[in-house]
Parts: C-alpha cells; structure tokens; sequence
C-alpha cells in the first residue's frame, strides 16, 4: 500500500533508513494500518541499513491514536475490539505492537526526531526508539488514562527503564504533558536542540553512530540493553564474551 493510504512512509539512503508519519493535517494521528505498515517495514528493511530515524511532518511528532477512528463503528474500533474474546483482543494487540518492537531491533539504532507534540501512541513510538532528540517544543504525555485505558503499545517497560518506577507511574497515571526541558531533566532526551536545529542534530549523530564499526556498535547495543536483567556477574562475562568476538574478528580469526 502507498505512503497516502496507510499514513506512513519508508524511504532508505544507503545504511540510513526514514520512517516518516504523513498525516500532518491531523497532527500524524494513528492508526492501525499505520502500525501494520510500520511492523512490515521491518521486512522490507535493507540488510545494509545502520540507522533508522523516526519522524513526523508538519508540526506535531504524533499526537497520539487517531480518536476518530478508534470511537467509529469500524472492525478495529473500540467498541469492535471490545466484542472479540480475552484471546482474540489480545492477539489484536499484539499485531499492533509489532509496528512499534521491530524498533528493538539489534541490528540497527534508532533515532526519534521529535518535534511539537508526542501524545499517547506518539510517545510510546519515540520510547520505541533508543535515542530521542527533542526539539525545544516537543510534548509529551501518556495520555491512554484520560480514556480509561492503559499504554499498551510496548512503551511501559522501556519507560520504567529510563526513568525508574515511581517517575514512570506518576507520568501514565496522571497523563500530565512533559516540556523538553523536563523529558532532558528526567531522561528521556538523549538531546534538546532549538526547533531549526532538529534535521542538523539528527544528521549529526546519525553520522557519529556511523562513523564506527557496524559490528562493535550491535556488542555495544546488546550490552547495554541487556544489563539491567543480568547480574554483574553475568554482565562482566557478557562483554568478555563480546571481547572475544570482536577481537577474532578483527583478526580474521571470527567463524
């Protein structure tokens, strides 16, 4: 399906890969075709591709899950959804996440470029990404619990992740809006740059993630994603086996 039916694009440049939300007119809102879109876009990804940059046009990063769609009487509205079975809604589910895990990849890093507001489903695509570059506007809030429902697009855990428990709770229970400056404070900017220097910071670190060898970067990435569910003692033999790759490699040594 065409980037104009499904709302989002991908368009590869050499090991650099753009994920683009195109509906600026309703501020990138989403929608399950999109989220299947993105899932396939995993499998459609060139083996050469380093780095995947996510963004949206316009104004707004994303605000959230297309609500017109979501309260409609279509197949995959709530109420819809509501009808199918314990089994069947969660398998439902689980097809959507796949469009915002494929972003877990080990194999590539991913870059959020953020801009204007990033609500809801939009904050759990830029928790999706392990880098987040924020635009001095950016916004976000985990806004599912102003619906009565809960964040179930895969960003709970990565949220938890950087900035611990009783932050992550506070921020999805209450569904307030974070500034830039709050997200950098709290840690979840990787950079705030003023609005005109958004594309310029991205193309900057995409250059300094490339600048590197492809293979210690995917070590480096497996360890550091893995170290909070390993002991220390588990980590230390992590990269003493991620040593030994590389050095074998290097000297021409690998299997």
């Amino acid at each position: 399906m065409t980037a104009e039916a499904t709302g989002v694009r991908l368009e590869c440049d050499g090991p650099v890969a753009t994920v683009t939300l195109c509906r600026p007119d309703v501020l990138n809102a989403q929608t399950p075709s999109m989220w299947r879109a993105m899932s396939d876009f995993s499998r459609d990804l060139p083996g050469d591709v380093r780095v995947v940059i996510v963004r949206g046009e316009g104004r707004a990063f994303s605000a959230g899950l297309d609500l017109s769609a979501a309260g409609s009487s279509g197949a995959e509205s709530f109420a819809a959804l509501a009808t199918l079975s314990e089994q069947e809604c969660a398998d439902r589910i689980a097809e959507y996440q796949d469009g915002f895990t494929w972003l877990h990849r080990p194999d590539v890093v991913t870059v959020a470029a953020v801009q204007g507001h990033a609500i809801g489903a939009g904050f759990q695509l830029a928790l999706a990404c392990d880098l987040r570059v924020l635009a001095e506007d950016a916004k976000f809030s985990m806004g599912e619990v102003t619906l009565g429902l809960v964040p179930d697009l895969a960003g709970t855990g990565r949220l938890v992740d950087l900035v611990g428990y009783s932050r992550a709770l506070e921020i999805c229970a209450t569904g307030r809006r974070l500034d830039a400056a709050e997200a950098d404070r709290i840690g979840l900017a990787t950079l705030v740059v003023p609005n005109a220097e958004l594309d310029a910071a991205v193309r900057d670190l995409t250059a300094g993630l490339l600048a590197n060898n492809r293979d210690a970067v995917v070590e480096i990435k497996a360890l550091l994603a893995g170290a909070t569910g390993r002991s220390a003692a588990d980590q230390q033999r992590a990269e003493r086996e991620a040593q030994t790759r590389r050095l074998r490699d290097l000297a021409g040594r690998g299997e």
